[in-house]
């Protein structure tokens, strides 16, 4: 068999350190990649990827050492409960660099997830709270990091960004991130930014709120808007879109809003309207900073951007709770709950990136546990 897929996988993660002594029993790659593997075709803990292990273990065994045998359910456990995550982040990221071959132009949406069961009562342990990148162009997670205990996004949003090539890129925060240093640290680094405004910044969103419901009701001829507002029918609602943006960001910085690259503000809103006798009908206008000029840009692609960062919430943290059951996992020791989830985001990303079959990822999953030949077919794309 041919495993160049596979060693090229193992050569992004050559710098990784084995948190074991050296008279170690099984090497610290084979343990990662048979973890990806059983993960890949649908194991979801330490035991199933045992499982997985011995069951597979004469094909295995045609192209990886395993003179040692299968590792232990507590093997797994204890890698990667030691195992350093800001290090496999690192690696993590060297490789999802390469597969999602990066272009001019992409969106970067960053937002967070708190794996639920991870918590543990008995010594005071807080659930893990994760902040993940997500590529919308190519659906691929580009990077992960965990909030420390008694500090939030804020904190952990900034060492994410420093570990991104930002130049040519957009990134989407939601409010927690509309932070002037993270907007400054985005411009530092040749990207763009558009981040949500809320009553986090009380005196600006309602500057920003006063403007627009002006500039609207007055239809003011210098606003940039869609020339047509969007609309959508699905499970018996109606939805409706508009976007406005203006480039009139001077008197914002007159009151104190100095934002670095600041070239924009811009208004969406979202007008819902339930079909039927009790239908009713509700409005909701959202706020944003940019560093793109509306008037070069556009209405149009603002809204996508918009719309586009709500792809890490639709098509990453809800896949990996339905496919990957992630909420449930009950992973409490050392930094075992981030670097299974890390471990996930990584099979994520390579079942996305195989097309030959137009069905669901746990579908994929399934196929993987099924056919060799496939999940060899979604391993081609590690390297």
């Amino acid at each position: 068999m041919d495993d160049s897929a596979s060693r090229d996988w193992l050569r992004s993660f050559d710098t990784l350190p084995d948190p074991r002594a050296h008279n170690t029993v099984h090497r610290l790659g084979n343990i990662l990649l048979i973890a990806l593997m059983a993960i890949l075709c649908g194991a979801g803990d330490w035991q199933a990827v045992q499982r997985w292990g011995k069951a597979k273990r004469p094909w295995l065994d045609s192209f990886l050492d395993l003179s040692q045998g299968i590792p232990s359910r507590d093997t797994f456990r204890r890698v990667f409960a030691a195992l350093d995550p800001d290090a496999f982040e690192r690696c993590f990221m060297q490789w999802t660099a390469l597969l999602a071959r990066i272009s001019q132009g992409r969106l970067l949406a960053v937002d967070g997830k708190t794996l639920r069961r991870s918590f543990q009562k008995a010594g005071g342990k807080t659930p893990v709270h994760l902040v993940s990148v997500w590529c919308a162009k190519n659906h691929v997670v580009l990077g992960q990091l965990a909030v420390e205990e008694k500090s939030n996004e804020i904190t952990a949003i900034p060492k994410l960004l420093e570990l991104l090539n930002l130049q040519g890129a957009t990134v989407t925060i939601d409010a927690m991130g509309c932070q002037k240093e993270i907007a400054r640290q985005i411009v530092a680094e040749e990207g763009d930014y558009l981040l949500a405004v809320k009553d986090n910044h009380p005196t600006l969103h309602e500057d920003v709120q006063f403007f627009f419901d002006d500039a609207i009701a007055q239809e003011d001829p210098q606003l940039v808007r869609l020339k047509a507002p969007q609309v959508e029918a699905d499970h018996g609602r109606i939805e409706t879109r508009q976007v406005w943006a203006s480039d009139e960001v001077s008197w914002l910085k007159q009151q104190g809003h100095d934002w670095a690259g600041l070239k924009g503000i811009v208004c969406v809103e979202s007008r819902r309207e339930v079909l039927g006798p009790a239908g009713q009908t509700s409005v909701e206008r959202r706020y944003y900073l940019t560093s793109h000029d509306p008037r070069k840009v556009g209405a149009d692609k603002l809204g996508e951007m918009v719309r586009g960062h709500w792809g890490v919430e639709n098509k990453l943290h809800w896949c990996l709770d339905v496919s990957f059951n992630e909420d449930q996992r009950r992973l409490r020791a050392g930094h075992g709950a981030q670097n299974y989830s890390r471990l996930c985001r990584m099979a994520l990303n390579l079942l996305k990136a195989e097309k030959s079959v137009k069905v669901g990822i746990a579908t994929k999953r399934l196929n993987c546990g099924w056919d060799n030949d496939y999940l060899l077919k979604v391993l081609m794309n590690l390297g």
